[in-house]
């Protein structure tokens, strides 16, 4: 695989070269403009590169042919193919060795002939994919990579080797075995490096290589060159896959004529013992190849040029150019999406405008070589401008520029959600405010509840939505927290719930000392969240309800529960709210959310779930 990456970066490198020393003059071709189909045939050398434990045989390579036919769409296109490969089975035993111990007259090593019986291994490949090509400008290079998927056929490279004496009895000794395969099915991946090089706008040769990988293909189950040669009988089913050197114990072998049973190695043997005991292995059969052929390009028609039989007329060409730009932040180098661009001529008329991607960048295509400015905002901040000049444009090049947001107030940017859901809330007034400061923005979220703010390197802020009929959390932020050169975007999310009347809203973290009523300062910023909510819906009245659990007397609780609804209540009062909108009213343990009653043995937390604050809106009689 690795020489087969080393093949396609020197093709790449070529065709690069070429394109790079073409004559500017050359103009493009229809193959630059449309689609067009290929055909290519090939032939070459396949080199094997089986993963299997044989000792004694091995695979060789062999001549493959195969043909490729492409469709392109500019640079990208679909290739199929179909690969004919042939691989010879062999051995590594020498011509003539001594196996045999014992021969006529107590002669011992008695010398033996090695004799090779084989099927020759045939691989069948279609398949398709995906196929990419670089090109030179006149369309006479190109260097392509393909990656395809197909199945495979698989069958013969069956092997039998035998060592052979005219004297002996029996005159044949198997020496090793493999059953091969039998038109195995396998799936079959297979990556191609092609180089081609055009000698006519349609016609041209190729070179190339490619690695090929069949997954997992399994050892035939047939064993006709044992069958043929006396070993197995005619109706054997099949059982040996592969042995050398050693005695196999098989009830398919006929009697009185044991394979591998004279040699003086260790038995190396896969059978199965019809017993339910199957050695049959799948094997990793993988190779690399090399080839050349021909390549057929079939152009699209080129339309005939309309010519005028009273005046010709020609019209000068006129080069134009691509201006690609970038906006960053100055500070962090961030690249800033959703940025407006304007691209303003000599006089400061405005010619192009564009909104940045998600990369920051946005591009100006077929525009003339002249002096032009870029402008940029960003949330309503002007970017600082750049400039291009016209000698800055170069023929087949993409002028890039960049220009830079240079305001040092952070960007608050985020989403507003309905709470404990994942639906955004669209048109709600999202507020950030510092009323140290008397610093206080609004916008409304867009239609997938986004919105953006400005925000100043210094001070805490508060971030709220307003919305009818909402309860809005609040977010706090602390500017200190944050670096300006090295973040310019606080991203956060806020969450309102809706208040429907009688709907009970659990206020969080209202907290009394032990038999306390009196408001603590952790509390009233709970407690600020309804007041904001009340003075944003004004025409609305709540009910403020306070509960205990069910420790102490329900009396007591009754009473303790109450104290504490009028501390809250008198609380918001305070805080400018008619006391005609706002009811306190202590349930103690009548409402409990859980089995925690009386006499029931429960835990601190589950206690704590009885012990809160809720408010509702009260429903108009």
């Amino acid at each position: 695989m690795k020489a087969l990456k080393n093949i396609f970066s020197l093709l790449v490198a070529i065709a690069f070269n070429y394109q790079a020393n073409a004559q500017s003059k050359v103009v493009n071709t229809v193959a630059d403009q449309k689609s067009y189909w290929q055909i290519s045939a090939r032939g070459g050398y396949d080199f094997p590169l089986f993963q299997e434990d044989f000792q004694y045989i091995d695979y060789k390579g062999g001549l493959m042919g195969g043909i490729s036919v492409n469709h392109y769409w500019k640079w990208i296109g679909i290739q199929a193919d179909f690969d004919y490969i042939q691989n010879k089975p062999v051995t590594n035993i020498g011509d003539s060795t001594s196996y045999y111990t014992t021969g006529p007259n107590g002669l011992t090593n008695y010398p033996l002939d090695v004799v090779t019986q084989r099927t020759t291994l045939t691989r069948m490949f279609a398949g398709v994919g995906p196929s990419f090509k670089l090109q030179s400008k006149n369309n006479k290079l190109t260097a392509e990579l393909a990656l395809l998927g197909g199945m495979a056929l698989i069958n013969g490279g069956e092997i039998l080797v035998e060592g052979k004496n005219s004297t002996l009895t029996p005159q044949n000794v198997p020496l090793t075995y493999h059953s091969g395969f039998d038109n195995e099915k396998a799936l079959t991946g297979k990556a191609q490096a092609r180089f081609n090089y055009f000698f006519t706008n349609s016609l041209g040769i190729n070179v190339g290589a490619y690695y090929m990988n069949h997954f997992g293909v399994n050892e035939s189950q047939k064993n006709q060159l044992l069958i043929d040669n006396g070993y197995l009988a005619n109706n054997t089913n099949g059982g040996l896959y592969y042995g050398a050197m050693g005695t196999i114990q098989n009830p398919d072998i006929n009697e009185g004529n044991p394979i591998f049973s004279n040699f003086k190695t260790e038995s190396i043997s896969r059978v199965y013992d019809g017993q339910g005991t199957n050695q049959r292995e799948k094997i990793k059969l993988s190779s690399v190849g090399v080839f050349a052929g021909l390549t057929y390009r079939i152009m699209p028609k080129k339309q005939k040029p309309i010519v005028e039989t009273k005046t010709v007329v020609t019209t000068p060409i006129v080069q134009r150019y691509n201006l690609q730009i970038t906006a960053k932040d100055k500070y962090t180098k961030e690249v800033l999406p959703n940025t407006d661009v304007a691209l303003k001529n000599s006089k400061g008329e405005v010619l192009k405008t564009g909104k940045t991607d998600a990369f920051g960048a946005v591009s100006f295509k077929d525009i003339l070589a002249d002096d032009y400015s870029i402008a940029g905002i960003l949330n309503t901040v002007a970017l600082d401008s750049a400039s291009a000049k016209t000698g800055d444009f170069k023929n087949g090049e993409t002028l890039r520029k960049e220009i830079l947001y240079t305001d040092r107030n952070f960007i608050v940017t985020g989403k507003v959600f309905m709470c404990n859901t994942s639906t955004f809330l669209t048109g709600t007034n999202v507020i950030l405010e510092n009323n140290d400061k008397a610093f206080r923005k609004s916008t409304l979220s867009d239609s997938e509840g986004n919105f953006k703010f400005q925000m100043p390197e210094a001070g805490v802020y508060k971030l709220y939505s307003k919305k009818d009929n909402y309860f809005s959390q609040i977010e706090e932020i602390t500017a200190s927290n944050y670096n300006r050169d090295k973040s310019l975007f606080v991203k956060l999310e806020i969450c309102a719930e809706e208040t429907d009347c009688g709907k009970a809203i659990n206020l969080k973290n209202i907290l009394f000392d032990l038999d306390k009523f009196v408001i603590r300062e952790d509390a009233k910023k709970e407690l600020n969240k309804l007041v904001r909510f009340m003075q944003d819906n004004s025409l609305v009245k709540v009910e403020l309800g306070s509960h205990t659990d069910s420790r102490g007397s329900a009396k007591y609780n009754l009473t303790l529960s109450q104290k504490r609804a009028n501390a809250s209540v008198a609380y918001i009062i305070s805080q400018g709210i008619e006391k005609s909108r706002i009811a306190g009213k202590g349930y103690g343990e009548s409402k409990l959310l859980n089995e925690c009653a009386d006499g029931v043995d429960c835990e601190e937390a589950q206690h704590q779930l009885n012990r809160r604050t809720e408010f509702k809106v009260i429903c108009p009689k």
